[in-house]
């Protein structure tokens, strides 16, 4: 079985909606990394010194690769990233090898046999 990972930066409000989300669309887990800091086009605004950035979450996704493409749309639309700047993005990257996934195999092979 072969899989894709999908690293998303979202607004912390948004996490748990696409978290549901991408379950609902076939992910079988996630890491969040709460706090994260990003730039974007559009340098931040600061007062007196302070930053007025929204906290950002990085998900981590490891999914099955038949399944990720479509994790990841979900994950566009309840993130609305595409929406305006600063929203999010997501990408998904090949996964050469894992381990720590066999439990997951059984139950994501019986789901790509329905896919397919």
């Amino acid at each position: 079985m072969r899989f894709k990972l999908i690293v998303a930066f979202i607004e912390d409000s948004k996490t748990n909606l696409v978290l549901d989300a991408a379950r609902k669309a076939g992910a079988t887990g996630a890491t969040v990394i709460n706090n994260a800091r990003g730039e974007g086009l559009k340098i931040q605004k600061t007062f007196f010194g302070l930053t007025l950035d929204v906290q950002r979450d990085v998900l981590l996704l490891l999914v099955e690769e038949h399944l990720a493409r479509s994790i990841l749309e979900k994950i566009n639309e309840v993130g609305q990233f595409d929406a305006s700047s600063g929203k999010g993005i997501a990408v998904q990257l090949d996964v050469e090898d894992a381990v720590g996934v066999a439990h997951q195999v059984k139950s994501l092979s019986r789901v790509i046999e329905d896919e397919l």
